[in-house]
């Protein structure tokens, strides 16, 4: 989860997108990059480990629209418990601030002066789009793997239905495997 937070904000400030859990691939081509409707994109969770890999959850559907919006840049919520103990509401939330800076990123020279909120930029571009749902594999129990944003059948706080539509940011998405 921290790995994808650290993604989408160093790719809204010009660094690498790329990410463990939930990014973009990497593509040669700004064209190649931006999702169009039809696109058939995943959304991937776990896999992590070099020898013994934990699962990979996923959720695989086709872009029905894309939008851009206009959101603030400002620090992610503050849950006040670890990751493994987020409830579904937690991520629900977290998501919705989303893109955020960690409170690690504003330096300790930022908030002893104060201009920590001047530091962040106001307003970031974010391409956001609905995914079509055709497919998924989700955890149904914590033996299975990690809660994360796909559990039990269901993204974040929203069950998962064939040709049900799901809106999210483009950055946690890359693309199927056929159209790399």
């Amino acid at each position: 989860m921290r790995c994808a937070l650290f993604a989408i904000a160093a790719s809204l400030l010009g660094s690498s997108p790329l990410a463990d859990d939930a990014a973009p691939a990497a593509s040669t081509s700004a064209a190649a990059a931006r999702p169009q409707p039809g696109d058939c994109v995943i959304f991937r969770e776990g896999g992590a480990g070099r020898i013994l890999k934990a699962p990979t959850y996923w959720l695989q559907g086709s872009i029905a629209a894309v939008y851009r919006q206009r959101r603030p840049l400002d620090r992610c919520p503050r849950i006040g418990k670890p990751a493994s103990a987020y409830t579904a509401t937690d991520r629900a939330r977290l998501a919705a601030a989303m893109p955020c800076v960690e409170q690690a990123a504003v330096t300790a020279d930022e908030t002893a002066s104060g201009s920590a909120a001047k530091s962040l930029p106001g307003d970031v571009e974010v391409t956001r789009v609905q995914v079509r749902v055709a497919e998924w594999e989700t955890p149904w129990s914590h033996q299975h793997g990690t809660t994360g944003w796909l559990f039990r059948g269901q993204f974040l706080d929203q069950p998962l239905q064939k040709g049900g539509l799901i809106d999210m940011d483009a950055a946690w998405l890359e693309r199927c495997a056929a159209e790399r």
